[in-house]
């Protein structure tokens, strides 16, 4: 399994925090509770490591008509916007991670990067209608070959850092690595209302396996 470079320094500092934690524990405790407070840590630890995860992806195809799931987690949102933020009418498909999911975020088509904007505001749960307009976040539009897709991380309650990986001007293929959010947060997909929109409210996705719509 490989690690996320965000990770590096998380994990060092709970391992170490761990191991401190261990040593103090059958040192100073009882045996048993020592070993039950070990085991704890221990698992804070798999916990820390996990969420670091960074599996190896690549889509089935690159098709440029394909919009693919920029990030693992849950469906929250299909409804069609409006706004001059977003570009006008629009059709909004919102996935939430939770802290059990991939944190990696995706490309999810081929394009360039027209605009990149940083949007400091408030830390709403990520669910929350209004997380979108009002919270932290960072917003991509790429142009496509036919359409502009706009792609933003929103960080949650708990969510701190974005991290975004792209600057205007970049080509971005299907499957690239877009970026990383900590803890528990969101990303929403900006697209035409002509889209032909493949997901349903509440369905599970992956990063750059599921097909979210076809321009």
């Amino acid at each position: 399994m490989r690690i996320h470079r965000e990770g590096y320094k998380s994990i060092g500092l709970v391992l170490i925090a761990v191991a401190i934690g261990t040593w103090l524990a059958f040192s100073r405790l009882p045996h048993r509770t020592a070993w039950i407070l070990g085991l704890v840590l221990l698992t804070l630890l798999i916990l820390v490591v996990r969420f670091f995860r960074f599996p190896h992806r690549i889509p089935a195809l690159i098709e440029d008509d394909v919009v693919y799931a920029p990030a693992d987690g849950k469906v929250v949102v299909i409804e069609e916007v409006e706004s001059e933020e977003w570009g006008g009418r629009k059709i909004q498909v919102s996935i939430f991670m939770s802290a059990f999911n991939v944190h990696v975020n995706w490309a999810p088509v081929n394009g360039i990067v027209k605009l990149r904007d940083y949007f400091p505001g408030r830390h709403l749960p990520a669910w929350h209608p209004k997380s979108s307009s009002d919270n932290e976040r960072m917003r991509v539009v790429v142009q496509t070959d036919s359409a502009e897709v706009i792609i933003q991380q929103i960080a949650g309650l708990m969510a701190r850092r974005i991290r975004n990986y792209l600057d205007i001007g970049d080509r971005v293929t299907q499957g690239m690595e877009l970026g990383f959010i900590k803890l528990g947060s969101r990303v929403d997909i900006f697209l035409p209302v002509t889209a032909d929109i493949r997901v349903k409210l509440g369905q599970k996705v992956r990063g750059i396996e599921t097909v979210i719509a076809r321009l």
